[in-house]
């Protein structure tokens, strides 16, 4: 596939590789989300990027619903010769990034998994704030995430995902939890 996947293309994507619907869903509101955030920031950022990025972040739980969902789905739009910028979304969209020794406890291959983009940071982002699979409509605010990330002993990720909140503010010069 030579450039950007097309909204459709991507839903097709999801379905030719089988996801459930409730990922599906997730992912359309993560679309949601992100395309929201992208249009307050629109002079700064590829709307068409970040449209492919979210539809397709969680392609790899056609194959698991682990963390190894993100590595699953990179291999996926790989052998599809996705477009490199969406690959790198599906990559870095776990949390607010993983450091390449949380990766390698993981069981990950070695590599960067922090969002670097602005494009990679709003997919992860708003990845965050939106419920898991089965439950897609349920957002929550920064802090309940953050909150989540210290419940389950993940400090640093907790202070990722707050540096990650507030410079996206800053970028967009309104809290992200009001839109």
């Amino acid at each position: 596939m030579t450039g950007l996947p097309t909204r459709a293309e991507c839903l097709t994507i999801l379905e030719e590789e089988g996801c459930e619907p409730g990922v599906i869903e997730h992912c359309l509101a993560v679309e949601s989300l992100a395309m929201k955030i992208g249009n307050i920031c629109r002079a700064r950022i590829d709307l068409e990027l970040i449209s492919a990025g979210a539809l397709l972040h969680d392609v790899g739980r056609s194959v698991t619903h682990d963390i190894q969902h993100g590595i699953r789905g990179v291999e996926i739009l790989e052998k599809r010769s996705m477009d490199a910028r969406v690959i790198d979304i599906v990559r870095k969209h776990i949390g607010a990034g993983l450091t390449p020794e949380e990766a390698s406890l993981l069981g990950f291959p070695y590599g960067d998994y922090m969002p670097a983009t602005l494009e990679e940071k709003v997919v992860a982002y708003s990845d965050n704030l939106i419920g898991n699979p089965g439950s897609p409509d349920a957002r929550i605010k920064s802090a309940e995430f953050m909150q989540e990330c210290i419940d389950k002993g993940l400090d640093a990720a907790a202070e990722r995902a707050r540096a990650l909140h507030e410079e996206l503010c800053h970028l967009c010069g309104v809290d992200l939890n009001d839109i």
